[in-house]
């Protein structure tokens, strides 16, 4: 065996002649022997399971493998094992050395969401981990990604209206200087749907689905979704009905005969009032009020 090279192999992502390419580079040592070096290319086929895609022997400090959209795919988590050896006694090699695992595709960030419903808007992420590419001369290098969201109910086992709302539901990633984890990036806010419901805690998910592109390797892809956990909060009702009886947030109970416009609740801390106005609906018989119109802001 030869001794120990520490070779720290490291793949990134780059375009070479307009197709995505992932790049494994590995230190080289003082050139005091004649190395050549075998790099394996892997795939995570299954949780704790990898298949190798591709097998280079080369004398550079480098390797390169195509995302064709066939063998290796968007969603797909990579590695490379280099091993060096001897070009003069190929039975002298060194321990193997495998890369960190790098994920192509899409990522959120964060990758989970728990928010509550106080109408607080918080910032979800999206990023392309590999360049965009430009098929042809007229296309802008960007990927549009339709967002949709799904309510998965509470403890995601009861399937309902949408937790939550969207800042947007078209976004772009525009392709950009590959930096960190990060070629294309976007950023939308998410909010809890305030639905005034004492419904529990519920699960919502997030999913993004590339639209418009012609090309392999994005057309079949799909992100793996977010999920959002939204926390209820209580909530309170008031009511007014009939002629006019009157229920308060905090359960009072009164009636209101008169004829006329009336403020029915305002709030101290916020831009909201509710007005309502009363006609007169018993006639001559009784002095009765209800209901005609209402106005909030």
């Amino acid at each position: 065996k030869l001794t120990s090279l520490d070779l720290q192999p490291v793949i990134t992502p780059e375009l070479v002649q307009g197709r995505v390419h992932l790049k494994c580079t590995y230190s080289r040592p003082p050139p005091k022997l004649p190395l050549q070096y075998t790099v394996v290319w892997s795939r995570l086929a299954t949780p704790g399971k990898k298949e190798q895609i591709q097998r280079d022997t080369t004398l550079q400090s480098f390797s390169y493998v195509e995302m064709n959209g066939l063998n290796l795919k968007l969603g797909d988590t990579v590695f490379c094992t280099v091993t060096a050896f001897t070009r003069d006694a190929p039975e002298q090699q060194s321990l193997p050395e495998e890369s960190k695992g790098f994920f192509a595709g899409i990522k959120f960030l964060p990758e989970l969401l728990q928010i509550a419903e106080d109408g607080k808007e918080h910032v979800l992420t999206i990023l392309s981990t590999v360049p965009i590419a430009c098929p042809g001369h007229n296309d802008s290098c960007k990927i549009t990604l339709q967002l949709s969201t799904e309510d998965l109910g509470k403890n995601s086992r009861l399937p309902g209206p949408p937790d939550v709302a969207l800042s947007a539901c078209q976004v772009d990633l525009r392709r950009a200087p590959c930096a960190g984890s990060s070629c294309a990036a976007a950023a939308l806010t998410v909010t809890a749907v305030t639905d005034f419901a004492r419904d529990g805690n519920r699960v919502s998910r997030i999913r993004a689905e590339p639209v418009g592109r012609r090309d392999l390797l994005w057309r079949a892809y799909a992100p793996k979704d977010v999920k959002v956990t939204v926390r209820d909060l209580p909530t309170g009702n008031c009511y007014s009905f009939t002629d006019p009886h009157i229920i308060t947030f905090d359960g009072w109970r009164y009636n209101n005969y008169k004829i006329g416009t009336f403020l029915l609740c305002r709030s101290v801390s916020r831009a909201f009032e509710v007005h309502v106005r009363q006609w007169d609906c018993g006639g001559h018989r009784s002095a009765t009020a209800c209901n005609c119109g209402v106005a909030a802001r």
